[in-house]
């Protein structure tokens, strides 16, 4: 989608990924999608709920989204995502990976900060 001229052209490629462009896109045999970048789980509340990545990705056929609600640091981001496909890359579920991961972060940090900005949406 490309803003041209006060108008926006869907066809053009203009290189933005958006979400409606998300959204057309057939991922019913995508598993899980990670969005570890800071706040990815939050949309615009609309007349018909929430519209964001995570609903654009849904909407395309996504099972599994793990994103972020808050911005948080990128060495803790780091070391999360590394907790995560290290669990997942061992054989664990995305589930048992996700809950494996935060048990170790909430060793680690005592504030939620730093371990409750991801969720796992099914």
């Amino acid at each position: 989608m490309a803003w041209t001229n006060s108008t926006f052209e869907i066809e053009k490629d203009d290189g933005i990924l958006t979400s409606y462009e998300i959204s057309k896109i057939d991922l019913h045999n995508v598993d899980l999608v990670v969005l570890s970048a800071c706040e990815t789980g939050l949309g615009d509340n609309l007349f018909d709920g929430i519209f964001g990545l995570q609903r654009a990705f849904k909407k395309a056929g996504a099972k599994s989204i793990l994103m972020s609600l808050w911005k948080i640091d990128d060495k803790t981001t780091s070391e999360y995502m590394s907790l995560f496909y290290n669990n997942l890359t061992s054989g664990l579920s995305k589930h048992e990976s996700y809950k494996r991961t935060v048990a170790d972060m909430k060793k680690k940090y005592d504030d939620p900060y730093y371990w409750a900005s991801f969720i796992l949406l099914d």
